[in-house]
């Protein structure tokens, strides 16, 4: 290996590897819907070939051998592919997808250590056969074209692919010969390439031979559906020749389609067509460090809480009847406020990114997962430019992919079974998001079997989670399947069985104040709704005190407070409840739940906080309303990670640190009933 790189150099490099990856990625799904119609986009295809180039340059600059190589063997296999030496066929995509897999694991490893590495044989062995099993040793079929060979002799051979491909497409092969003035033959040539490329594929763009004095004469290599006539009306340039090189057959020809119009600089600047014009970068935005964002959280949190012990100094010269100054003290308070809303609303912004990363993730699981369970599975996104928090939405991937593997090892039907039930072989995974409120909502469907009830009892019963003649409700056999350790699965299998991805997935979203639930109907599929709260790095927080004891409960959460009398509380099955506008309200005591001294407590009215995610509510019932406060959530820490019930702990700027409630996971258990395993 070459010398280690530093730490800031290698968190560049990961930074840059993962958005190749990841584009790479999203292309190959692109390439993946090519292969029934065998019409690949010859751009999309140059875009794959470039990542794989661009990803071995970097990690052959950082001396990682080992991306490399298995960039290098991509890259030679997406070569082959794109000059027509190969064709596209399930077997070479689905050495590319593994190729992916096993690029992005090896950069994952490089983050925590440099000499990580995996066995290549195999992926290089399917590489080597997908290479040499396709050999074309047919005679090039263009000599068998009358084309001045004058012209071939200068055609590359991806040009001269190229060329066969539009001749395929039964489009007319035309050389258009245009001069440009020396001072703007640049962004001329880019705009008659622009206008050509609407009309079809520009093959090859060469300077002529003769160009005189301050002019430059270049010939395009042009496969098209209009004619020369229509051509030359459309261009309407000066000193402008278009001859025709091969007329396609007169047979019905499809309408002219236009070439998607690349949003990739690079591509400009690389390829043969001579298109780019400029070095400047089409994106508008940078890459930041997520870490930096947090430091710069952090900050902005720090003057948050200064803001709001300037706001208690007022208050109490107020109160004290010092007037002297203190309407100065007041209005600069005002504008320190204004200021740092803006400030705080700038970086919070920062933070933002749409789901879509984190969904175009999800296409390979869903593709790999249902490729090794020999499923024909498509994944439906909607809600894409939904926003989240970063972090958020890096702590979600996981959960994401243990539910969308278990639709498909679970839920999805095998298309015979599909077939036999009157559905379509091709099952549906829909991805969904949407914001409301302060919460993003994000559902994953599955159009499968659905969740059978009577299986889940029967396992149940086995593992001794229920008594015999149990009575188990829709929700009751939903958070079996939620219960640490259940499967229905008989056997283990790479996917399934062991019972733990579910219960993963529940405490992973509840220690993001997240919340799950699960919907399903027997032959129509199954629904698994995560609600998630957009950020949680600056919050505002109901203050409330309890026994004694002060928390903070986020206030995107809290729908109402209400004052109630002892009287109005009543009880159905042992449940404490209030009515509350004709509907029955479940109520928490958050005494009861952190199991705090009774004697603490008030004896006479009590206050309750209405909390409500997703389509559940819950009273949390407190003794005191304290107010409302911005708080930064800082985590408790590995060592207090077994906490339920707390999302973390916030500095009230007094030199007090007070918990942070997690209140979807105190609304689930709530629900279920249970309230006192807290510590």
């Amino acid at each position: 290996m070459a010398e280690i790189p530093s730490s800031r150099a290698l968190k560049d490099f990961l930074g840059e590897a993962e958005e190749i990856i990841e584009k790479l990625n999203l292309d190959l799904v692109g390439l993946g819907d090519c292969v029934d119609s065998g019409d690949v986009d010859p751009e999309l295809l140059n875009s794959i070939f470039r990542g794989a180039h661009s990803l071995k340059g970097i990690s052959g600059m950082f001396g990682f051998d080992d991306i490399s190589e298995l960039s290098h063997h991509m890259e030679n296999l997406l070569d082959s592919l794109r000059l027509g030496k190969l064709e596209l066929r399930p077997s070479l995509l689905d050495v590319l997808f593994g190729s992916l897999d096993i690029l992005s694991q090896l950069v994952g490893a490089k983050g925590g250590s440099e000499d990580v590495t995996v066995d290549l044989s195999s992926i290089l062995a399917r590489i080597n056969n997908e290479l040499h099993g396709d050999v074309g040793t047919a005679e090039n079929p263009l000599k068998k074209l009358n084309i001045d060979p004058a012209i071939l002799n200068v055609l590359t051979e991806y040009e001269e692919h190229r060329l066969l491909e539009n001749l395929k497409k039964k489009r007319n092969l035309l050389r258009v010969k245009v001069t440009f003035s020396l001072a703007s033959f640049d962004q001329d040539l880019a705009e008659i390439t622009d206008i050509l490329k609407k009309q079809g594929e520009v093959i090859s763009t060469l300077p002529c031979a003769g160009d005189i004095s301050d002019r430059i004469a270049f010939q395009l290599l042009v496969g098209t559906t209009i004619t020369v006539e229509k051509l030359r009306t459309l261009l309407n340039q000066d000193g402008l020749q278009i001859e025709s090189l091969f007329a396609a057959p007169q047979s019905p020809l499809p309408e002219p389609v236009a070439i998607r119009e690349t949003s990739d600089g690079a591509l400009q600047e690389e390829g043969a067509e001579g298109g780019g014009t400029s070095l400047r970068s089409i994106s508008r935005t940078v890459r930041v460090d997520i870490d930096k964002l947090d430091a710069l959280m952090n900050v902005v949190g720090e003057l948050v809480l200064s803001k709001g012990a300037i706001v208690n100094i007022c208050d109490q010269l107020r109160q004290e009847g010092n007037n002297k100054h203190l309407a100065e003290l007041h209005k600069a308070t005002r504008t320190l406020e204004r200021r740092l809303e803006e400030l705080q609303k700038g970086v919070m912004e920062v933070r933002m990114v749409p789901v879509i990363q984190l969904f175009e993730k999800m296409t390979r699981i869903v593709r790999r997962v249902a490729s090794e369970q020999n499923k024909n599975v498509g994944l439906d996104i909607r809600g894409a430019d939904t926003e989240l928090d970063k972090l958020i939405m890096e702590d979600l991937a996981d959960p994401l992919m243990h539910i969308i593997r278990n639709a498909i090892d679970h839920g999805i039907e095998t298309p015979e079974e599909r077939s036999a039930a009157g559905k379509s072989p091709r099952g549906t995974i829909c991805l969904w998001a949407s914001q409301k409120g302060n919460h993003v909502v994000i559902e994953v469907r599955d159009d499968g079997r659905g969740i059978d009830g009577e299986r889940v009892r029967k396992k149940a019963l086995e593992q001794g989670l229920i008594q015999e003649g149990a009575e188990l409700t829709r929700d009751d056999i939903f958070e079996l399947l939620l219960t640490p350790g259940f499967s229905t699965r008989d056997e283990v299998s790479d996917l399934s069985g062991r019972g733990v991805g579910m219960d993963v997935v529940k405490n992973n979203i509840a220690s993001m104040s997240g919340m799950v639930e699960m919907n399903s109907e027997p032959g129509e599929g199954t629904v698994m709704t995560i609600t998630l709260p957009i950020t949680l790095a600056i919050i505002k927080a109901l203050i409330v005190r309890v026994c004694s004891k002060t928390y903070a409960i986020p206030i995107n959460s809290v729908m109402e407070t209400l004052m109630i009398e002892p009287g109005s509380i009543r009880t159905i099955e042992r449940r404490e409840v209030i009515e509350l506008r004709q509907s029955t309200l479940p109520l928490l005591r958050l005494g009861n739940v952190f199991d705090l001294p009774d004697k603490a407590r008030k004896n006479g009215r009590s206050f309750v906080a209405v909390i409500g995610l997703a389509e559940k509510k819950v009273g949390f019932v407190v003794d005191e309303l304290l107010g409302q406060q911005d708080v930064v959530i800082k985590s408790l820490g590995s060592t207090l990670s077994f906490v339920r019930g707390v999302a973390g702990a916030a500095d009230l700027g007094n030199q007090k640190t007070i918990l942070v409630l997690d209140v979807g996971g105190l609304m689930s258990e709530a629900l279920r009933g249970e309230s006192s395993f807290y510590v």
